[in-house]
């Protein structure tokens, strides 16, 4: 698979999903392609998104912010694998950027480290096929 969107900017993207609280990933994710691209870059089906947002209604959102923690483990992990320079995105950093920093606009930080993660790991998938 070519990878042709590697250039997303994940601060805006988590902007705009934390002020429409979620609801913009319920489309973007299977719009968009992104649900799609994880499952091709990790090699294996993952929950989908709305299942995992419906199911973290009742946990005030912590079931959606675990889900999306461990995929960036992840990619992190994909990213090493495939010798990907960093910084990477990571579980702590998705989780603590989106507990700890709410206030200071902590959901646009942790999904830009996560969507450059993912930017450059599709970029090297590119470039090796």
């Amino acid at each position: 698979m070519r990878f042709t969107h590697t250039d997303r900017n994940g601060f805006l993207l988590g902007l705009l999903d934390f002020f429409t609280a979620g609801l913009f990933f319920l489309l973007y994710m299977p719009l968009g392609g992104l649900q799609r691209e994880l499952e091709e870059v990790l090699g294996h089906e993952l929950l989908p998104y709305r299942k995992a947002y419906l199911r973290g209604i009742p946990t005030l959102f912590l079931y959606t912010l675990v889900w999306m923690a461990r995929i960036a483990e992840e990619l992190k992990a994909k990213a090493v694998e495939l010798g990907v320079e960093g910084p990477y995105t990571s579980f702590r950093h998705m989780f603590g950027w989106n507990v700890f920093g709410l206030l200071l606009l902590g959901p646009g930080v942790s999904t830009k480290r996560f969507f450059d993660t993912l930017n450059r790991v599709e970029r090297e998938l590119n470039r090796r096929h």
